[in-house]
């Protein structure tokens, strides 16, 4: 399979995973423009869309790429079926395209009924997960993101973050403003800065590296314990999680 990304708007990715003989998903198509204008430079055959949330930048393009594309099964959660889903899926369920199966996982928080899609080693998680953040709660609270966040960080290290948007940069500002002197996020902030330098994506990445490098992912951390402690003493995970979120919405 190979994985291609489509910008989008201001800072969206647009995901297309396609084969050899260049049949091929879509992910979130917000616009359909650049994606029919990829599709003709590749000549590529389309056969489904998969949508994890409800929002418009995720969802816009739906219509056009339909009407152009009337074969196209559009897999969603039960929230994006007046958004062009004709085929709902939930936590559990698996789809089965271009020979692959990709496995439904629910990750409410930043959207009530937001999912991710998941097919070895390819993780498609929307706006859940960022490479150094994650998702703003726009319906759902601390807790529920928290629960998703700990599905994603269960699977397999090299499992590969296909998120939404390329927030990057501004993440890991946010990450050294809590732990300055942590050595993997200062390298990582480096790395990160180099390549927006040059207007190169940041995107992919493993989950490995967000393990080590993700704040929110890092909740039981005994240096982001430390630092959360001189501000308030939080005892659970899921509120040193909420902390943090309402930090980064604020910085």
């Amino acid at each position: 399979m190979n994985l291609n990304s489509i910008p989008a708007f201001q800072d969206n990715y647009i995901w297309v995973l396609s084969n050899d003989e260049g049949r091929c998903l879509i992910v979130d198509p917000g616009d359909a423009a650049p994606v029919l204008n990829a599709i003709a430079e590749n000549k590529w055959q389309p056969e489904a869309i998969l949508l994890t949330h409800h929002h418009q930048d995720h969802v816009g393009g739906v219509k056009e790429l339909v009407e152009k594309f009337p074969q196209l099964v559009v897999y969603g959660p039960a929230e994006t079926q007046d958004k062009g889903a004709t085929k709902i899926v939930k936590d559990g369920d698996s789809a089965f395209i271009l020979a692959h199966e990709f496995s439904v996982i629910a990750t409410p928080g930043h959207t009530l009924g937001h999912i991710c899609y998941f097919s070895h080693p390819y993780l498609f998680c929307g706006d859940t997960l960022f490479s150094g953040g994650c998702g703003r709660l726009f319906e759902g609270t601390a807790k529920q993101m928290y629960q998703s966040l700990k599905k994603i960080n269960a699977l397999p290290d090299d499992t590969l973050i296909c998120c939404a948007h390329e927030y990057t940069l501004s993440n890991m500002k946010f990450a050294l403003s809590i732990l300055p002197h942590d050595s993997s996020i200062n390298e990582y902030y480096r790395k990160v800065n180099e390549l927006r330098v040059k207007k190169q994506m940041t995107l992919p990445v493993t989950l490995k590296n967000e393990r080590q490098n993700n704040i929110f992912l890092r909740t039981e951390d005994t240096d982001l314990i430390d630092k959360i402690n001189k501000d308030t003493i939080l005892l659970q995970p899921e509120e040193r999680f909420a902390w943090l979120r309402s930090k980064k919405d604020s910085f």
